[in-house]
């Protein structure tokens, strides 16, 4: 049930997000160049490696975050508009529209053995953990929320996350962390003591 209302609300919402995202790559390639695209292997359903894509926000080159991000890319952020190349992951089956963000590949082995359940289910555009504090939130508490997800996942708890990611994207709620542009890299250290 899960696969096919994450088909159907994308297809149906594909008149809004596909002009979108033409405007917003063509928006990139004027203030950033090309390639307009940011591409990673990050772990989907069971850990498998897939690329995920998102909008660049961010000029290519060594340096601090907060020095390469653009005023476009910034915007892109603060409204989730870069995530919007997703939408092509979720109709091809490697996420959905919720579930635990998928994060880089290289953080595998770093995971608790209870963290690393976050893969039991696909990876989504939106999530648990997303609602509630996305990026203004430790690794442990983000990782946490992600296995409580896993446990207690329901087509209910899908449509009020779904409705959540709406009024926080609106809020513009929990994206920097602790006043930096972007989340500190997993180690897995604080977890493990």
């Amino acid at each position: 049930m899960k696969r096919i209302l994450d088909i159907v609300l994308t297809l149906v919402a594909m008149p809004l997000w596909l002009p979108l995202q033409l405007a917003v790559a063509a928006l990139v390639a004027l203030t950033m160049g090309f390639p307009v695209l940011f591409r990673q292997e990050r772990a989907g359903k069971g850990g498998v490696p897939f690329t995920f894509l998102k909008f660049r926000t961010m000029l290519s080159g060594d340096g601090p975050d907060a020095e390469r991000i653009t005023r476009v890319g910034r915007f892109l952020r603060r409204t989730s508009l870069d995530e919007l190349p997703q939408l092509w992951h979720v109709l091809s089956g490697r996420m959905s529209l919720v579930g635990p963000r998928p994060l880089p590949a290289a953080y595998l082995p770093r995971y608790s053995a209870e963290q690393s359940r976050r893969h039991e289910v696909r990876p989504g555009i939106t999530g648990w953990a997303q609602v509630n504090g996305r990026n203004s939130i430790t690794w442990d508490e983000k990782l946490a929320l992600d296995v409580w997800y896993v446990d207690h996942r329901s087509i209910l708890l899908d449509a009020k996350i779904l409705c959540l990611t709406v009024l926080r994207t609106a809020a513009q709620s929990g994206i920097d962390h602790s006043g930096s542009e972007t989340m500190p890299e997993f180690t897995g250290r604080a977890t493990r003591g």
